[in-house]
Order: structure tokens, then sequence, then C-alpha cells
């Protein structure tokens, strides 16, 4: 490892069966050896809390500590990731191990992983019996009394009131859809159940160990608010599997995965980078970065020569603190058995070797990566997902989908991005700043943003709902200084576009705009499709890739940002005096009068 130029080592994530073969014996001579090879050699240590695998004994003693699905069954024992964040007997059994090894190893690594991925495999929400009773309480501790919430959920209708609260029950196998107000304040709990697991964990490390505390999230992961999870933590990390999620996660249609099959998405990694920066506060990583196939995508292909290099170099344009491969060794056996490493399952150099390696030796002499604040803010809202996949109105309809074609079209244009919490209120450094989809706004961010002196595109879908999932009156979105008012939505087929009189199209959402502002661009049959006051503009429908990457193009000139219009696969990003460059194309790539070879990177300076 340290012959490859690697400085981090991650150890320990998924161990407890070998720390701990049976209820309170524990086996320590491994990890100690470990960990006294790995300071030796001068490697620093990422320690993680073995939480996401229980071993079977754990059954044995609490046996209801399975998460349920939405079908009402148990998920079983026999991979990982197998436990209910409710279960209390559970969180105390995580207490119990995480002090352990904090209290043996705290002053030996240099920082701590959290458990594993929370969230990976659709492990965030359980309807399990201990789900049920936590749920009702937190509807207690929220609502204080039955008429509370009968009121803010609209119980009413359908008879559906309460007069107790250990009535509630889970929002899935209902004869037909349950309620939205229902459903979205079960995924709001489920999210702070997360958030809560999390918490302890980090306490009790702190208790023990002044090193830095991170947890590893994942590429469109988005059932918690990794915004909260990440308030408790020094570190924001993620997995960054760019192929597996090019065929799993991304949308991309057929067509956009064979031409990236073995480079990825050009802008998922991007966009995740770019979040991660936020939820960290400005310290993030990769924790995993995919260093050939994988075992887990519905195709597997190996990278493009260079695309491995390429990945974490724009990992380090985005600010990355470290880049760390995943794995060191390709394991022989078991559910990653097919999951390249850096060496092969020989201890023979698999092909991803020589460009970590390459990299290594290219930071040696290369100068820090220094991250500006970026002219654009792109708002993201882990509620806002919730809201959309509470109520998506149209089939295939998500929030994520919609602001991560945003985010694409401004990366096209070259713009440089900064993703921004709802809890922003200073937008004092921004140029332009995107809230689309905000089905939630606070009177606080409305302010924030008409204070902003920024350029603002607003819609669709921005103000849709109160807090409590209800449309609010005045109709939305109801922001000063913005004479607008939808008053109606549709959805549209697949194969029914709504053309603009500009170029482009409105797919999937649009909305029916009235009122005395501005209108700035129609439909083709005359009906508005964007309106504006002042630096305040709607946009009244979900624009496809043309239609975005025009309207943000007029949007960032009205801010005074800088565009251009990079050719397809080719992308930049801006780092305080620096440029970088990536190919993501499978050819060489013209532009500027230069030429960008496959999976080509290039610094500059500006």
């Amino acid at each position: 490892m340290v012959a490859a130029g690697l400085t981090w080592v991650r150890i320990g994530e998924f161990a407890w069966s070998r720390i701990e073969p049976e209820y309170g014996r524990f086996d320590w001579a491994w990890l100690d050896t470990a960990i006294d090879v790995l300071n030796a050699a001068g490697l620093q240590i990422v320690l993680g809390t073995p939480t996401a695998t229980p071993p079977r004994w754990m059954l044995d003693r609490h046996p209801d500590m399975l998460a349920v699905g939405a079908d009402g069954m148990e998920r079983k024992f026999g991979s990982r990731r197998h436990y209910c964040f409710s279960h209390e007997g559970y969180a105390r059994e995580c207490d119990r191990i995480v002090e352990a090894v904090a209290k043996r190893y705290g002053t030996q690594v240099a920082a701590w992983q959290t458990d594993n991925e929370y969230g990976c495999h659709d492990t965030t929400i359980s309807y399990s019996s201990a789900a049920r009773s936590a749920f009702q309480d937190w509807c207690a501790q929220r609502y204080q009394s039955p008429d509370a919430l009968n009121s803010a959920w609209g119980n009413v209708f359908w008879s559906m009131e309460y007069s107790e609260f250990d009535q509630i029950d889970l929002p899935n196998l209902t004869v037909t859809e349950p309620n939205p107000a229902h459903v979205l304040a079960f995924r709001r709990f489920s999210s702070d159940q997360v958030v809560a697991f999390n918490k302890r964990q980090v306490a009790i490390i702190r208790a023990h160990s002044d090193a830095a505390v991170s947890h590893n999230y994942m590429g469109r992961v988005t059932d918690f608010d990794h915004f909260d999870v990440g308030a408790d933590l020094d570190i924001a990390t993620w997995d960054s599997y760019p192929l597996g999620f090019l065929e799993d996660r991304v949308g991309a249609d057929s067509a956009r995965q064979a031409a990236y099959m073995r480079q990825g998405d050009p802008d998922f990694q991007a966009f995740h980078h770019d979040l991660y920066r936020a939820v960290g506060r400005g310290r993030w990583w990769v924790m995993e970065q995919q260093p050939g196939p994988v075992n887990w995508a519905p195709f597997n292909p190996a990278p493009l020569p260079g695309m491995v290099r390429l990945w974490t170099w724009e990992a380090f344009a985005h600010g990355a603190e470290a880049v760390c491969y995943f794995r060191w060794r390709q394991a022989p056996f078991a559910q990653e058995q097919m999951h390249a490493g850096l060496l092969r399952p020989d201890s023979v150099d698999a092909p991803a070797m020589a460009e970590a390696v390459a990299v290594a030796a290219e930071l040696v002499n290369a100068p820090l990566v220094q991250t500006d604040v970026a002219p654009v803010a792109l708002i993201f809202d882990y509620d806002a997902e919730f809201a959309w996949e509470t109520q998506p109105q149209g089939q295939g309809l998500s929030y994520f989908g919609l602001v991560f074609d945003l985010y694409r079209a401004l990366r096209r244009l070259g713009v440089s991005v900064d993703i921004a919490p709802t809890s922003t209120r200073d937008f004092s450094d921004r140029k332009l700043v995107i809230a689309a989809g905000l089905m939630t706004m606070s009177d606080a961010l409305k302010d924030a943003l008409n204070a902003s002196g920024a350029e603002v595109l607003l819609g669709p879908r921005s103000g849709a709902r109160t807090a409590e999932m209800a449309i609010p009156v005045p109709l939305p979105p109801a922001v000063d200084g913005l004479d607008i008012m939808v008053s109606l939505v549709e959805t549209l087929r697949p194969d029914c576009p709504m053309a603009l009189t500009n170029g482009g199209a409105f797919v999937g959402y649009r909305e029916n705009v009235d009122g005395a502002a501005d209108v700035v661009e129609t439909l083709m049959d005359g009906r508005a499709a964007m309106m504006r006051s002042g630096s305040l503009t709607y946009m009244a429908g979900w624009p496809d890739g043309d239609a975005a990457a025009r309207i943000l193009r007029e949007m960032c000139e009205r801010a005074g940002v800088q565009t251009v219009h990079l050719p397809e696969g080719l992308r930049m990003r801006e780092a305080g005096t620096e440029r970088f460059w990536f190919n993501y194309a499978a050819e060489a790539v013209e532009f500027a009068g230069r030429t960008f070879e496959p999976a080509g990177v290039l610094r500059e300076a500006t």
C-alpha cells in the first residue's frame, strides 16, 4: 500500500462477528495486529463501527430486530443491513460494541466511520412493530394531541380520524393509497430514526477519541436527510461507483448507457461531489471509488483505460480531501467475489492499480486544489424528495430527477455549482440561485431568496404544499414580489411533450400560471410557461434537455455568469485560479482548438 502511494486505509466496518464471536466474548488480537502493522507502515486508519452487519447470535438475543418491508415480510439474516433503526434493543447492542471499539482504539486511529452506507438496499424504511411503536411516539411528540394530528393530516376525509395515538398504524398494506400526509410524516420519522441512530454512535466515539468522525453515504439514496445526519459528523464521505450507478440509478436511456458504459455518466459523480461537499460543510471524501467491474449492477463492464484516474482527479477538483479505492484486494468468496479491487484475488495488480499509482505520483508535487464559492447555488432538499415520492402525480417523476436534469444542463454550460440546503439564509455571494421543485418552502427561505440580490429560478412545484402536505391558500408559490398563482397542475405522458416557443419542451409535469408578472416564455399554444417579476423567475414545467440548457443559459446571462457550450462528454470545473477538464467520451473531443483524449484530464491555470 505504501509503495502504491496510498495514505489512508479503512478497516473493520463489517467485522462484528470476528470482534465479538459470541455475546460478551471479544477477540481483539487480530485487529490489534492489523492496526499495529498499518500504523507502523505510516498509514492512516479509518476504523468503521461494525453495526451494519450484526452477527447471527444477535438474532437469538433479539429475534424481532429485523426490518420489515412494505409487503409485511421480514428481511432475513444472510447478507447485511438486516436491522430496523427503531429497535431499541439492537440500538443498545450497537452502543455496547461502539463503546468497546472506541475505548480500545480511540487514540490509535486517524478517523472513524459510523456503520456503513445507511439506507443502502432500501433499508431506511421499516414497517416492523418496533417502527410502529416508535412512530406513534414520534406523532405524539410532534402533534401533542390526536385532534391536532387529525386536523394537520385532514383525517376527516374518508373517516380516518384517530382518538388515540396508539391507533395509528404504518402507511402500508392499505386497500388503496394511504393519506399522503400520513406517508410524509412516516418518511420524516424514518429519516429522524437514522439521525438518532447515528448520533448515538458519534457521541460514544467522541467520548473516547479526538479523531474525525465520518459516514459513507451512497449515490441517489435519498430516503433520509443527509444534512441532518451530517450535522453530527466532521466529514461527509460517499461511495462512488460510476459504472454501476449508470446501470441502476442514473435514469439514463439505453443509448446513453451504451455510450458511457465504460466511463459512467458525465454528471452523476460531480453532482454527488457537490452534494456531499455541502453535507460535510466543506469537508468530504470519496470513501469507496470503483476500481473495476462490480458485482451488483444489472451489467458490470470494466472501466475504459484511464477512467479510474479521471474519477479520482475529478473528486479532487471538486474539493475532496481523500479518495480511497474499494477494495484493496478482490475477495475470492461470498457476495462480493466479483467486485474488483486494486489487486486480483491472487494478489497480483489489477488494471486499476497502475492508475492509482499514477495519481498518487501526480499528487506529490501538485498544489492543493482551492474551492471558491461558486456563482450558482442549486438548493437540494431531502424533504422535497420525500414529498415528491409520496405524491409524484405522474409515473417516473421525482424531485431528484428534476434537480439532476437542471444540474446536468448547468454542467453542459461549463458552470460550476455549489449545492445548498434549504436552511441557507445568506445567498449574497451568489449570482444565480435555483430553487426548483421545493414542495414546501418556509417563509424564511422565501425571504432569503428575495433579499439575496441574485437571480432566482423557482418552479415547478415550488411551495406547492404546506409542511403537512396540504395545498396552501393563497395558492402557490406565494412568494412576495412575484405576482403569479398556480391554478392547475397536470402531468404528461412521456410521448406527449408540450413544445415551447423558444425551443425545447415541457415534459412530465406542467402548471397553469396566472398573475400580473411578466410572461417571458410561452407554450406553442400561447399559455404562459415562464413568468418573471424583477429577479424572480417562475418556470411552470419540467424542461427537457434542450429547454433546460436554453433557459439556464438565459438565466446565467441575466445573472452575469459566463457560459460555454461544451461538446458531448466534455466537462470542466473551476477551482480557485485553476480549471479542470475531463473527457468522459470514449473518443477524442475537439474543443476551443484543443484535443482532449478519451478519459483525458487537463489541469490548467486560468
